[in-house]
């Protein structure tokens, strides 16, 4: 089998990479186009026994930084208002984030790939987080009975820019807290402190207004039930602070996003 044949079942993903790190379609492409020209004439970058995707990314990577521009050549349309602000964050942690959160490596691949240690991108992950809630500040709900959980949960968000509503540790807790001061997005555990499920409480909850959620729990297989609400975002205990400060930036980010695409009604 070539190189080309062992790479081409991750090149979509490459390519989502790309658009999200230059915010431009046709930018993001041209960089994966380069990477594979690269491939072709250094086919041995690719380890055929070991983890392909991760050195195909490794490649890009190493283009992508060997360019001044990053993305920002001229006349070169920022086409996709979500990406693009991911654009003004600074190359690395920008890296370091989309590498984690949007294409799930682990730490020590993420690190592999940017030829940096794991400390590293545990930092650069940690400064695009804060970059990005720079951005996107808003009021979060915490839904979690273990005090120092919750503890921990409410200093990284504080950490981050954000302001904590409250601690929920049961459905009724969390609906009540709801009630009084709505939150911009729902930090969440399923099994909480009377026997009520966490599950339910942001079931009841998005029924009447919608918000980002994301679950950091010890029973991720309890998601696997095709009920509302999707697991888009879902963290498993126990935690690295730095994910969950990415995914948090990430949650927050496309939510705004999507809230700015919405097409304005026309007048009556």
């Amino acid at each position: 089998m070539s190189t080309a044949q062992l790479v081409v079942q991750y090149l979509p993903y490459l390519r989502r990479y790309a658009r999200a790190l230059t915010g431009s379609q046709q930018a993001g492409d041209a960089y994966v186009a380069a990477t594979l020209e690269a491939l072709v004439s250094e086919p041995e970058t690719i380890d055929r026994q070991g983890n392909i995707k991760a050195d195909l990314f490794r490649v890009f990577t190493r283009i992508w930084n060997s360019l001044s521009v990053n993305g920002r050549a001229e006349g070169v349309e920022r086409d996709l208002p979500a990406e693009a602000r991911l654009g003004q964050i600074t190359p690395l942690p920008r890296q370091a984030f989309l590498l984690s959160s949007l294409e799930g490596f682990s730490e020590e691949e993420s690190a592999r790939i940017l030829a940096v240690d794991v400390q590293e991108v545990r930092s650069l992950v940690e400064e695009a987080g804060r970059e990005l809630a720079a951005d996107i500040v808003t009021e979060i709900m915490i839904i979690e009975d273990e005090p120092l959980i919750a503890m921990d949960l409410e200093a990284l968000v504080e950490g981050l820019g954000h302001s904590v509503t409250g601690v929920a540790r049961t459905r009724d807790e969390a609906i009540a807290l709801a009630g009084s001061k709505r939150p911009g997005l729902i930090l969440a555990d399923i099994q909480l402190a009377d026997g009520s499920s966490g599950l339910d409480a942001v079931n009841d909850l998005l029924d009447t207004f919608q918000v980002p959620v994301i679950f950091i729990t010890a029973y991720p297989e309890r998601f696997l039930t095709g009920e509302r609400p999707e697991p888009a975002f879902l963290i498993a205990k126990p935690f690295q602070p730095a994910n969950v400060s990415a995914v948090i930036s990430q949650a927050l980010f496309f939510q705004q996003s999507a809230h700015r695409r919405r097409p304005e009604r026309a007048s009556a």
